[in-house]
């Protein structure tokens, strides 16, 4: 007669395969994401250009868009979507935009990369100036 598992392994064993279940969907919904774009490429008011520190970036969340000033009244946009696995850049780090999901970072001037796991440079958006109002598409 064999020994049936006791109930700790049981439950060990459920706590492992959901775990692994939520780990495949994360990566996987990071996946289908991957060279997903902003919703439209309609041009967008992206509000003032004052906000753009010169030297600076800012990102605009709700658009997928980074923007930055390297120099004043120069303005550079980038799209916010991360050339690896499709995640949303999060924060800008010593002009750096961050990827949450495997620290891929990119110069916020450029769209280099300046730390893989990615290896393209983020998508360049056109920006421009409008009655002091930053408009990106």
């Amino acid at each position: 007669m064999t020994a049936s598992p006791d109930r700790r392994t049981v439950l060990r064993g459920a706590a492992l395969v959901g775990a692994a279940c939520f780990g495949a969907t994360a990566c996987a919904s990071g996946e289908q994401k991957s060279g997903t774009r902003p919703a439209s490429d309609a041009p967008v008011e992206l509000g003032p250009a004052s906000e753009v520190p010169v030297g600076g970036a800012k990102l605009y969340g709700d658009r997928r868009l980074l923007v930055s000033q390297p120099a004043k009244g120069q303005f550079k946009c980038f799209s916010t979507v991360c050339t690896h696995m499709g995640a949303i850049l999060n924060k800008i780090e010593k002009e750096q935009g961050v990827c949450p999901l495997h620290g891929s970072r990119f110069q916020v001037t450029t769209g280099e990369v300046a730390q893989g796991p990615a290896a393209r440079p983020l998508e360049e958006v056109p920006v421009r100036v409008k009655g002091g109002k930053l408009i990106a598409g």
